[in-house]
């Protein structure tokens, strides 16, 4: 096997890795925004989130991980769209961020 050949391999097989990480942390954040708008008792509207960012930077413990930023939407009468956003540093949730709302009684 030649060298050129072991690159695109190992090309091949980064790509995969990183598509099913990514895979495995929209899962995770999908089910964190879930928890929020049933915690905070509003809708989480269109049952999904969308990645907006991603970077790589160090954790507490100094090894680089991806963090990674979705977006979800959440109504709190149904008529209203509001914006949440989940940051996801490897496989746990870093912060969960909700636009203001109105508490309905």
């Amino acid at each position: 096997m030649d060298v050129i050949s072991l690159l695109f391999l190992l090309l091949l097989a980064a790509l995969g890795w990183f598509w099913f990480d990514s895979l495995r942390a929209l899962e995770i954040a999908r089910n964190a925004g879930k928890r929020a708008c049933d915690d905070a008792n509003v809708q989480f509207l269109d049952d999904t989130v969308a990645g907006i960012a991603f970077a790589l930077v160090r954790d507490k413990s100094g090894r680089r991980m991806l963090r990674r930023t979705y977006r979800f939407e959440f109504s709190e009468t149904g008529n209203t769209r509001l914006e949440g956003q989940l940051i996801v540093l490897g496989d746990r949730i870093e912060s969960v961020t909700m636009e203001p709302y109105q508490m309905m009684p």
